[in-house]
């Protein structure tokens, strides 16, 4: 229950609610705070502000802000609609997260809620002269942050929801997880080879979805309070249903129903993948942006030739050598952990862009170009994939493409990786 509670915290971030409740709250404690230069022994000594200077400017915020906001979340929804149509539903998660939307849509509320609580409390004499001093700066200091927000705001809603900005998020998402992945390649915990392997009793989860976390920290303590290894089965991203084992342990006897218990909270399971800690997600969902982009309603390969350069970028940057500080070594020595497997990662880039894109020349072109490029990178197995993927997408394009003269111009390229 811990992992589940903490994880649900961390996707707090994401909920559009969650930064608007916590501004609420702050402008209600400002507009209360206030009261508290009337106990100030120098307050006698501040500037004199009348109540109705101060009600004219919270009255004009009070009466603005509700109907910015109104239009703020129109715009926000028309943005997050149009993401989902021009690229993938998957990518409706990055631009639901984008920061300035929801810091801009939380000061308007904000603001709203500090005026009228500030007003209320006007009327009713709470503030005496100190405090009457520091409500005014503050409704000046909220007044020029709202604007402020509102300037940056409107030139950040005019790209959200476009194609090329959700790509540039999936590509930054897809990114910041292959980074973690590459430092923690076993998250902390042991490679699983033949000779590490398990193939003991197996531990089950009730529940049906995706593997969207994994407590390593809560399997370590288990493993070593009941002097066991645990072998992690089910990785992030992968689908759990019935009969699929989250862990493997190296003792042949069951446990108990309280420590399976113990062991399948260890995972969180919701019903969708997530990019945090999910590398292959964020190249499938390029993959499927790209493919939207080449179906026969859309036909725009450009758009995929654009992504086919975003996944060299970022099998390149999976390729850099890890510095031996960067790197954390395994912390988790009874938690034993799969490699992400880099064929696998191919697959999910390259495989519906070869497929829907077939027939497209110059897809083919610059998919041959990309596997070249990734085929010198020096890195066990880029080679061998970008051969095999290369001779696939080959084979697909022979069978799509009408012209003798397209094919050969594919082949006089795939000819280099051989």
């Amino acid at each position: 229950m811990r992992t589940r509670f903490i994880h649900s915290v961390l996707q707090l971030r994401k909920r559009l609610w969650a930064k608007p409740a916590l501004y609420c709250l702050m402008a209600v404690l400002a507009s209360f705070l206030a009261q508290a230069a009337d106990y100030w022994s120098a307050g006698s000594l501040l500037p004199e502000i009348t109540p109705d200077t101060i009600q004219t400017l919270l009255t004009i915020i009070s009466s603005s802000m509700l109907a910015v906001a109104t239009f703020a979340v129109g715009s926000m929804l028309a943005s997050y609609s149009s993401a989902s149509a021009s690229a993938t539903p998957r990518a409706f998660a990055l631009v639901l997260a984008d920061d300035v939307s929801q810091t801009a849509l939380s000061s308007f509320i904000g603001a709203f809620i500090f005026s009228i609580v500030s007003i209320v409390a006007l009327k009713t004499g709470l503030y005496g002269r100190g405090g009457l001093f520091v409500l005014f700066v503050l409704t000046l200091a909220i007044f020029a942050w709202v604007i402020l927000t509102f300037v940056r705001w409107v030139d950040n809603i005019a790209r959200l929801g476009r194609l090329g900005t959700t790509i540039d998020k999936a590509e930054a998402a897809a990114r910041t997880t292959l980074k973690a992945r590459r430092l923690k390649p076993f998250l902390g915990g042991v490679e699983k080879t033949e000779r590490t392997a398990l193939r003991g009793s197996k531990v089950f989860c009730d529940d049906i979805g995706y593997v969207q976390y994994v407590d390593m920290k809560v399997l370590q303590a288990i493993a070593e309070e009941h002097e066991v290894r645990i072998m992690v089965d089910a990785m992030p991203g992968s689908f759990l249903a019935p009969g699929r084992p989250v862990v493997i342990l190296d003792t042949e006897e069951d446990p108990d129903d309280k420590l399976a218990r113990r062991i399948a909270n260890a995972f969180v399971i919701g019903e969708n993948r997530t990019f945090d800690v999910d590398p292959r997600f964020g190249l499938i969902v390029l993959s499927e942006i790209a493919a939207r982009a080449l179906s026969p309603a859309v036909n725009d390969p450009g758009t995929a030739i654009v992504i086919i350069g975003r996944f060299v970028r970022l099998f390149s940057a999976w390729a850099e050598p890890v510095e031996e500080s960067e790197s954390t070594k395994a912390i988790y020595d009874r938690v034993i952990v799969p490699t992400l497997e880099l064929a696998e990662m191919f697959d999910d880039a390259f495989t519906a862009i070869a497929r829907d894109g077939a027939g497209a020349v110059e897809v083919g072109i610059r998919l041959q170009k990309a596997f070249l490029s990734l085929s010198t990178l020096d890195f066990p197995g880029f080679a061998e994939q970008a051969r095999r993927h290369s001779a696939l997408a080959l084979d697909r394009a022979r069978d799509r493409l009408p012209l003798q003269d397209d094919v050969t111009r594919l082949e006089r390229i795939a000819r280099l990786l051989a």
